[in-house]
């Protein structure tokens, strides 16, 4: 049985929480909130307990998932669990995985612990597709389009901006780029060509809204780049119209072959809730670490660096009788 541990019980959290009752090879031990312990209610019977002692739980979790943003959370707990914690996260800003895995891999090494950054379904499974993609067809393009939907990291990010009350941003793929890339004429497209940001945004009374509107827009690594709509609206129509996380997307790898032959590989995903399968892919990931730290292998890793065997519950005798 795999102990797990959950940091931080937003949207993501409870998605892990609902994944692990899926998984008879989890049990769910505690789950770590920066509120007042006594005021979270869980679905489960597993202890609530204050991130301040987290410590106190080293040695009685196999594998701590994260679930905290991207934007200031998971930047400085993943290194800092990784000290105490084999740990999985879902650190989602591209720019800056880099950096992010070199820190946690320090971490992670000193301890002798198993960490991987960045799972989910992109990064993550979408990663996994852009390499197939380009070992295949090495001659070609990739492109990947997400939306349309909500993105939590964008979405938290705005909720941070002073004045901001709640907000929900949603990605947007642009459809002549989508038919662009399907033609096979392998288009050269920007970011900004590829997909919008439209933003609903409630503002707290007597908050700036020009100013959060132009924090917004200028906001690096997630709205700089594209072409960005805000939209301030109420309360009441916040929770009636946007109360949903449904998300998807596409990875696309267009390319030749031979004889000048063309090639379209294409994934794609439709998400009636982000969290919930975010928090899927979280938790086929801490089987895969828990094994590999049992096997000896410590510091940080990505999807890259799984044998994909070690996400199923199922034996290998099991795979190859089923799935190959």
């Amino acid at each position: 049985m795999i102990k797990i541990g959950i940091y931080g019980y937003g949207n993501l959290g409870k998605g892990v929480e609902l994944a692990i009752e899926k998984n008879e090879d989890m049990q769910l031990q505690a789950v770590f909130t920066r509120r007042d312990p006594k005021s979270l209610k869980i679905k489960s019977d597993a202890a609530v307990v204050s991130a301040d002692e987290v410590e106190n739980w080293k040695d009685k979790i196999d594998v701590m998932i994260l679930c905290g943003g991207s934007a200031t959370d998971l930047p400085e707990q993943t290194p800092r669990l990784a000290k105490l914690f084999n740990v999985v996260d879902s650190f989602d800003t591209h720019a800056n995985i880099p950096k992010h895995f070199d820190d946690v891999d320090k971490a992670a090494k000193e301890s002798k612990h198993t960490a991987i950054i960045s799972v989910g379904w992109d990064p993550g499974m979408f990663s996994l597709m852009r390499l197939f993609g380009n070992a295949i067809l090495t001659d070609g393009k990739d492109y990947t389009f997400w939306g349309k939907g909500v993105s939590q990291g964008h979405s938290d990010a705005i909720r941070r901006i002073d004045g901001v009350k709640n907000a929900k941003q949603y990605t947007v793929p642009k459809e002549a780029a989508l038919e662009a890339v399907r033609s096979g004429k392998l288009p050269e497209l920007t970011t900004r060509e590829k997909h919008e940001r439209v933003c609903y945004v409630v503002a707290k009374d007597g908050a700036d809204k020009a100013k959060i509107e132009a924090e917004i827009k200028n906001m690096p690594n997630y709205f700089a780049d594209y072409d960005t709509t805000v939209h301030f609206i109420d309360e009441e129509t916040f929770n009636r119209e946007h109360s949903g996380l449904a998300h998807g997307g596409f990875v696309i790898r267009s390319g030749k072959t031979g004889e000048n032959h063309n090639h379209l590989i294409e994934f794609n995903l439709k998400l009636d809730s982000n969290p919930e399968f975010t928090a899927s892919v979280l938790i086929a990931y801490a089987r895969a670490i828990c094994r590999m730290n049992k096997e000896g292998a410590t510091g940080c890793k990505t999807v890259f660096d799984v044998p994909p065997a070690y996400l199923s519950n199922k034996s290998a005798e099991e795979l190859r009788a089923h799935l190959l």
